[in-house]
């Protein structure tokens, strides 16, 4: 049986992301007092099993600084009571510009500023009352430049399709111009590499076309640095795996993501997926 532990800073799309379990079968419950999770997952193994896929449950600042200091004792507690858990802790991330227009756009109130807080203290004290529990959570993902029916796609794809005991591996492209990921375990640059944008027949297609694959195959650096890089990630997740890790995320960054990033992140995909039934390709700039 699965559980879900769902946090994140007020605004990162917490609501739909536990709307999305809740359309996928999950039994949901937010803002629940921490005090109460074991009791929760007790009754729930014993009683709901058949009714559900699982049990996902929504945690924030509403919960207050002491439950959140101790919720890793807490999930140390259930894990020992019910060892066959499957527990997934996510976490989402937004950056303060994102999550300030959000709040603008949507004219609701922070759950901190209550008091008249300003916003941007609000949110910068929430995030140092979450640092615990982003500290231990097993998948992070940004939100910051996410719609929402790709968060409901993330969400889908990395967290309620993942196979119990197996490790959910995400390769994703990106631009360097357009910002760095947050939700990456192992980042690489690969703004060296012949670019394929300064050619005008190849500005507008992108690293999944045979014509910018050929452009970079034509180049003995590109062939180097893939086998390369391919010898440096296949045995680093292979003993992520070993260690039974739940998540991994490897970001691969050209200038634009959309030629040279790409064009890696689709060929290691390809390599790899035999061995990992559970890898994800994303391409954040072509989205």
């Amino acid at each position: 049986m699965k559980l879900i532990i769902l946090s994140g800073q007020s605004g990162s799309g917490k609501s739909v992301a536990l709307h999305t379990l809740e359309d996928s079968g999950y039994y949901c419950v937010d803002n629940l007092p921490l005090a109460l999770l074991p009791a929760l997952v007790d009754t729930f193994t014993h009683d709901a099993v058949e009714r559900a896929q699982g049990l996902a449950v929504g945690i924030d600042v509403r919960c207050g600084a002491e439950d959140l200091a101790r919720h890793a004792d807490l999930l140390r507690e259930i894990r020992e009571r019910h060892p066959r858990l499957d527990v997934t802790r996510v976490f989402l991330k937004t950056d303060i510009r994102t999550l300030i227009r959000r709040y603008s756009e949507t004219r609701r109130r922070h759950p901190l500023s209550q008091d008249g807080t300003p916003l941007r203290e609000a949110i910068a004290a929430e995030e140092q009352l979450l640092l615990p529990v982003l500290a231990d959570a097993d998948l992070i993902l940004d939100t910051s430049g996410t719609h929402l029916h790709e968060l409901r796609h993330l969400i889908l794809e990395r967290v309620v399709r993942r196979r119990p005991r197996q490790m959910a591996l995400l390769l994703q492209s990106f631009g360097f111009k357009h910002g760095i990921p947050l939700d990456t375990d192992f980042l690489f640059d690969v703004r060296f590499l012949p670019n394929p944008h300064w050619s005008h027949e190849l500005r507008a297609l992108t690293g999944r076309d045979e014509p910018v694959r050929t452009f970079l195959e034509g180049h003995p650096e590109v062939e180097r640095s893939y086998r390369e890089l391919h010898g440096l990630i296949a045995p680093w997740v292979d003993r992520f795996h070993q260690e039974q890790r739940s998540y991994l995320t490897l970001s691969i960054g050209c200038t634009g993501g959309q030629h040279r990033s790409v064009y890696l992140v689709e060929r290691l995909a390809s390599d790899l997926r035999e061995h990992y039934p559970d890898l994800m390709v994303r391409h954040r700039e072509l989205q």
